[in-house]
């Protein structure tokens, strides 16, 4: 996924913690495995040979992450595409559908170029989230590139994880429990985020970030506040309470949505 994770796990054996954070990541290894375009083997590389009409089995974790892709580009009104690149390449986006009995994907129409960075860092923390709590560790937190934070239960006697919006000193730091916090931006890598309504690089924004229950709702939630105005913003976390997005002004980060701020750290 071509980013740094960290795991942090507070009130445990040090030695415990130390086996349940390799676990962890050893369970990061294997979701790069199903879900990286650059692996010949992994599903979404197979993915992008399908002919339109024809249907392929997915593994769990791809069917899994797809799924969630097609919810959230639904809800932000196509601002968030796990196919954003297609457009790029190809007159039209290409068209799929998920077969849920089968655990398979079927291509309509194109080439299914799928990219999940937006969403697959995200997707992983909520996996690995997941598996902490099967080891009773259940007061983490997971950082992926420091644009997606996945915080657990609060540590003791902590009302939350310090989390900032933006470097380890943003002045903006959020107390996170049981909540995911994810930021895009385009000042690391430039204009690399693509509307996928027309595949042309996004200015609208400098900064965004998205807070929501699970990391890879708030990854993609951010990817598409970079790519939806603002009116189209408030129509998309009117429909889900749990979301708020941050963005970028000159007096700070303006937040868009009905959920209660987390308590200032």
């Amino acid at each position: 996924m071509a980013t740094y994770f960290e795991v942090r796990i507070a009130d445990e054996h040090r030695d415990y913690a130390a086996q349940a954070a390799q676990a962890a990541l050893d369970l990061l290894d294997t979701m790069e495995s199903h879900l990286s375009r650059f692996r010949p083997s992994s599903s979404l590389a197979q993915i992008a040979r399908l002919a339109p009409n024809e249907t392929m089995r997915l593994s769990e974790p791809a069917f899994a992450c797809l799924e969630i892709a097609k919810k959230m580009e639904l809800a932000t009104l196509g601002g968030f595409s796990a196919t954003a690149a297609a457009k790029q390449s190809q007159t039209s986006a290409p068209q799929w559908h998920l077969l849920p009995d089968e655990l398979a994907i079927e291509c309509d129409s194109g080439q299914l170029q799928f990219d999940l960075g937006a969403i697959g860092k995200g997707f992983a923390l909520d996996r690995m989230g997941e598996l902490l709590c099967s080891w009773d560790c259940p007061s983490f937190l997971l950082v992926a590139g420091g644009s997606s934070i996945l915080a657990g239960s609060a540590p003791k006697n902590a009302a939350g994880w310090s989390c900032g919006l933006g470097d380890d000193d943003a002045p903006e730091r959020y107390l996170l429990g049981h909540a995911s916090l994810s930021g895009s931006g385009l000042a690391v890598k430039g204009n690399h985020i693509l509307d996928p309504r027309n595949g042309l690089p996004v200015t609208r924004q400098n900064r965004a970030w998205a807070l929501a229950d699970t990391a890879a709702e708030s990854d993609a939630l951010s990817t598409a506040a970079m790519v939806l105005s603002e009116p189209e913003l408030e129509n998309v976390v009117a429909e889900d309470r749990s979301w708020l997005i941050f963005l970028e002004s000159d007096q700070g980060a303006r937040a868009i949505g009905m959920r209660a701020l987390p308590p200032r750290a």
